[in-house]
């Protein structure tokens, strides 16, 4: 069974001061293949420096929607211009969120260089990883105005069943999380069972989101099997199906 963590952060410092052994465990359940993402410049240039160094791991470079602070056109073309390097397969983690900021000057911001970001993957051929917390409208109204034209994901997807189809058709796909395997989430739960399964992928986010299981540690992307174990229980699949599925998803979105 071949899973592939589609998001995560293996340049977060916790993860970073113990690669070898986090690498070597997601590998034993399964993991064969992991994409590190960057919220900044510094964060994008580890992510490349983590790609580069095992074959079977690749990179995203962007600026995530809470690092804008002291971003300038300048600061902002650094880090895309990374993209050249091979490894990396796509921009991001992008987006707006609202949730700690109320400041509209602040959200204007987050748009500005959310669009920056889009038109930037469009022109040099990539998928986006898309952020979106308390932020949903503006994000969709984004979307729809500024098409990925290369497709891409709704990290951590935290909208509605009804909104899915929004988004499918706007040629995106679904990233589930660990907060899927929490006791009382009824909604991503509900968006489990009803997304497309060809719009379907997963993700850690390690070290951030840890599955119910495993919830109060370190998030790791050997703990990837969790969610793709609730997702198969709650579509009422097989596990090594499912995992064929998604394998392809990813595979097909990120040309792995």
């Amino acid at each position: 069974m071949k899973l592939i963590d589609t998001h995560c952060h293996l340049n977060d410092d916790i993860l970073y001061k113990k690669l070898e052994e986090v690498v070597d465990r997601a590998k034993k359940t399964g993991v064969e293949k992991m994409i590190v993402v960057g919220w900044d410049k510094k964060s994008s240039e580890r992510a490349i420096k983590i790609a580069n160094r095992f074959p079977f791991i690749y990179a995203a470079v962007g600026v995530h929607p809470n690092n804008i602070e002291g971003v300038d056109e300048k600061t902002l073309d650094d880090v895309l211009n990374l993209y050249q390097n091979d490894k990396v397969v796509a921009i991001g983690e992008i987006g707006l969120d609202y949730h700690y900021v109320k400041d509209e000057t602040i959200h204007e911001k987050q748009k500005q260089i959310f669009i920056k970001q889009i038109e930037f993957a469009n022109l040099v051929g990539l998928p986006i990883s898309i952020h979106s917390r308390s932020a949903f409208f503006d994000t969709l109204e984004i979307l729809k105005k500024h098409k990925p034209l290369h497709g891409g994901v709704m990290h951590c997807y935290s909208g509605s069943v009804e909104s899915l189809s929004e988004i499918i058709d706007l040629g995106l796909y679904i990233g589930l999380d660990g907060p899927v395997t929490f006791k009382n989430a009824k909604t991503p739960k509900q968006v489990a069972v009803e997304v497309p399964l060809e719009k379907l992928i997963i993700e850690t986010d390690a070290p951030y989101l840890s599955p119910q299981q495993v919830r109060g540690t370190i998030n790791e992307p050997s703990n990837l099997v969790y969610i793709l174990d609730e997702i198969a229980v709650l579509r009422s699949m097989s596990k090594k199906h499912l995992a064929e599925i998604i394998y392809k998803n990813s595979c097909r979105l990120f040309k792995l």
